[in-house]
């Protein structure tokens, strides 16, 4: 938490922060015109707030792209909100909210944590029903084979499709699916408006990203991309606000073995 802080005290990291929060998935390039400091400035800023976590970084041909990610704020908050005084801590709130309310580009979501575990225990987490019910409440039925078709089981709802498939499978390293179908019997399990549902529909369906990388001292870092989504699209909001709180049950739940609720979103 140290490095956290230490990367909000300064104003520079901050206003890259704004910036990438007002337009997530920026380049160096970007940052530097938009805020008119110098390029090796920019960098070393940067470089602390990834240090910090506070932002993950992913190549797109020969550009790196800059990301907002919420998980130290998110710990932050979990750590001490419930502690103190909620009118104590109303600007750490605030800034919470800033960071999960546009934690996007225009069709990518990206969440970077790290979990005390192992690169196979992590993997298990993400793929075996016995796991994934317990921090999701969802389970999915599959040989996790690239290819294979997804059965996914969320609370009464059942959602089985040809183009709900497994896309990526290397254990201990990659993991990537497509997204689930939206459908009328979805809006009812979850006591969501049809017409919203359906508007979700009518849209690409999305992937998702799972990559695993050994991060030192029995620490793995996880990466989460989910992408594929239009300029505009009205689920990406949802998901962003959702994947969090899936995460944070993720991690709790390998490093303490306790649960969290049921994410709502």
């Amino acid at each position: 938490m140290d490095e956290v802080f230490k990367a909000l005290a300064d104003p520079h990291r901050r206003r890259l922060l704004d910036s990438l929060n007002a337009r997530n998935g920026q380049t160096l390039r970007e940052l530097c015109a938009g805020l008119a400091m110098a390029r090796q400035s920019v960098s070393k800023h940067l470089a602390v707030l990834e240090a910090a976590n506070l932002i993950s970084t992913r190549r797109s041909g020969r550009e790196k792209l800059h990301y907002l990610n919420a998980e130290p704020i998110n710990a932050i908050t979990e750590r001490w909100i419930a502690h103190y005084d909620r009118a104590r801590v109303h600007a750490l709130a605030d800034l919470k909210k800033a960071l999960e309310a546009n934690p996007m580009s225009d069709n990518a979501f990206v969440y970077t944590t790290y979990i005390k575990t192992t690169d196979r225990k992590l993997w298990q987490a993400l793929t075996d029903p016995a796991f994934t019910k317990q921090y999701w409440g969802a389970s999915f039925d599959t040989d996790w084979q690239p290819g294979s078709e997804m059965v996914w089981h969320q609370r009464d709802w059942s959602s089985k499709d040809p183009q709900q498939v497994v896309l990526v499978a290397e254990p201990y390293t990659k993991l990537s699916y497509t997204w689930h179908t939206f459908d009328p019997a979805f809006a009812d399990a979850f006591e969501m408006k049809p017409d919203k549902v359906a508007e979700w529909a009518r849209e690409p369906r999305s992937k998702v990203i799972f990559e695993i990388e050994p991060a030192g001292d029995g620490v793995v870092k996880l990466t989460v991309v989910h992408d594929g989504f239009q300029p505009g699209s009205t689920v990406l909001p949802e998901i962003s606000g959702g994947w969090p709180s899936i995460l944070s049950g993720l991690k709790t739940l390998l490093e303490t073995g306790e649960t969290l609720p049921e994410p709502t979103v």
